[in-house]
């Protein structure tokens, strides 16, 4: 598995500037209601939750055969725009990937809520590695950070809400890390919010067999406009306190739900708070 992640330019830092990923955009919708996070499709916003258009999982097989000629590609991930494990369409790209380019990384996104009902077939479908969002390890801190989850049928909100996603969340990854899968944990750094719980988040994956996580600055956007984003110095702080218990990613350019590229070796955006940002 290392020798494999050493190819994954979102696991590696030196991958990150010299392969290529790909993301998918087959994941229409999503599970919960994340106060930071507004899902759209356009050409012009460079962040997480958006794309041009959403892709049948044959228009992705398609787009793959095209840009595996023209970059040096070694992953093939679905990262939304909605959550990946809430459509049917995820699984069909997947097995579409598996049969006609085994030896490409196969790699998902999500919030987690639905993981632990889907490890099983994602190692079938030779999932390689996998990002799953945790932003709070207390009930509380994530009613600040969440609106609702919808699970089993219902919607549940508040304290009942955040407890179940909390709960999923760290069952979900104990058994990915069980089954073999390489996962990472990614954290958006809310400074008013979730700053001081990132430790606790970090040494309870850490210890639960987690390879990494991403601690990423709040875009601050939708319900969260009114945010303060954090500064570079906050970033470097949180990170450093964090790496105590996991290793950590910095390189995080926090891509589109249909980037494509090598993302070490593309336009820095610095009109987005994005890592670059903070170099």
């Amino acid at each position: 598995m290392k020798l494999r992640i050493s190819k994954h330019p979102c696991f590696d830092e030196k991958a990150h500037l010299k392969f290529a990923r790909i993301h998918l955009p087959v994941a229409k919708f999503c599970n919960i209601g994340c106060k930071y996070c507004i899902r759209l499709l356009n050409k012009t916003e460079n962040r997480p939750g958006i794309a041009s258009r959403i892709l049948s999982p044959r228009q992705a097989l398609n787009k793959v055969r095209r840009i595996i000629k023209s970059y040096p590609l070694t992953v093939v991930g679905i990262a939304g725009p909605g959550d990946p494990l809430a459509n049917d369409e995820t699984f069909q790209v997947l097995e579409l990937i598996k049969k006609e380019f085994p030896k490409l990384m196969k790699c998902l996104s999500t919030n987690g809520l639905l993981l632990l009902d889907y490890t099983d077939l994602l190692k079938k479908l030779n999932l390689a590695t996998l990002t799953v969002t945790v932003n709070a390890v207390l009930p509380k801190t994530a009613t600040r950070i969440y609106d609702f989850v919808v699970w089993g049928g219902k919607k549940y909100c508040g304290i009942q809400g955040a407890e179940i996603l909390l709960a999923r969340q760290q069952a979900g990854i104990k058994e990915a890390v069980k089954q073999g899968i390489a996962v990472k944990i990614n954290t958006v750094l809310i400074p008013e919010v979730n700053k001081k719980e990132i430790p606790a988040i970090a040494k309870i994956y850490g210890s639960l067999g987690a390879k990494m996580m991403n601690i990423i600055p709040l875009i601050p956007i939708y319900r969260m406009a009114s945010c303060k984003a954090p500064d570079c110095n906050e970033l470097k702080d949180i990170r450093s306190k964090a790496e105590k218990y996991i290793s950590q990613f910095r390189l995080c350019k926090q891509c589109r739900a249909d980037a494509v590229g090598i993302p070490g070796l593309q336009r820095k955006d610095f009109s987005s708070p994005s890592e670059y940002f903070h170099f």
